[in-house]
């Protein structure tokens, strides 16, 4: 695996998968994401100013809050987040958020619009699942 990294951020090419990916933060404040190859080879441009702008462009998979502005929590976007993001050490803090908590925060914050997709067919399975139940 490949890394880039800054003050506040790290991202990860993985030549096997062929996927690129990131982190912000770290420990009780952290966030993963899915990027592109794009945002991969211009991050560390001395160009841009805020790199971790660049980066939340990409599709969120994880994030966990500790910012005393209210109780801890984690929401776990894209459950596959630990595939996606082997390398990435994560501590869930406070509670997480139920799936349907997420699915309604994927479809009302246009931040989140890259997991509608993935989410709405994990939804489709769930339910088929409990149908068939």
């Amino acid at each position: 695996m490949e890394f880039k990294k800054g003050r506040g951020w790290r991202c990860c090419y993985d030549p096997e998968t062929g996927r690129y990916t990131a982190e912000i933060g770290g420990g009780v404040n952290h966030d993963l994401y899915e990027i592109t190859r794009e945002i991969y080879d211009h991050v560390d441009d001395p160009d841009i100013e805020w790199p971790t702008g660049l980066i939340s462009k990409g599709r969120h998979l994880y994030m966990t809050v500790n910012d005393r502005c209210g109780p801890p929590y984690t929401v776990i976007l894209d459950t596959d987040y630990q595939k996606i993001c082997p390398w990435a050490e994560t501590i869930t803090t406070g509670e997480i958020w139920d799936d349907d908590m997420t699915d309604a925060a994927i479809e009302v914050f246009a931040s989140e619009s890259n997991n509608r997709a993935q989410r709405r067919a994990k939804k489709a399975a769930r339910k088929k699942a409990s149908a068939a139940d």
